[in-house]
């Protein structure tokens, strides 16, 4: 199994605003604050103030999510994470809070919800899972 992408925001957990700002930052690539600000407003339902992004923006920053470059006179920000690599991250946090229920019942119950396709995928990773560990122990 591949190792976890780096590098890993210290914060996983999102807000609304900050996901949808880092949604826009990857679907733009790079941003500057009014870039932002007006892809936010272009829902004329929508309220925002300036001061809103650039505050979120920095603490998608201080999250480990975003850097900002000054590129001339404008500050530009962009991902250092991926929007596949925040995927893995959060996806393995996920299963990793999961596990930790630590009760087989609870595990159990929900194997017993899933669909035909959820099954495959469950044993698909199994298989995945088992091949890992032989390769662990022969190594």
């Amino acid at each position: 199994m591949p190792p976890l992408p780096e590098p890993r925001p210290r914060q996983l957990s999102l807000g609304p605003l900050e996901t949808e700002i880092l949604e826009i930052i990857w679907s733009l690539g790079t941003a500057t604050v009014k870039e932002i600000h007006d892809r936010i407003l272009a829902d004329p339902d929508r309220e925002l103030a300036y001061t809103s992004v650039t505050t979120v923006l920095r603490r998608l920053s201080e999250k480990g999510w975003l850097v900002c470059d000054k590129q001339d006179r404008a500050f530009v920000w962009r991902s250092i994470v991926s929007r596949e690599e925040a995927q893995i991250h959060q996806a393995h946090d996920r299963l990793h809070r999961f596990l930790a229920v630590g009760n087989p019942d609870v595990v159990a119950a929900f194997a017993d919800s899933l669909d035909a396709a959820s099954l495959n995928q469950l044993e698909a990773i199994a298989q995945r899972v088992k091949a890992a560990r032989q390769k662990r122990e022969e190594a």
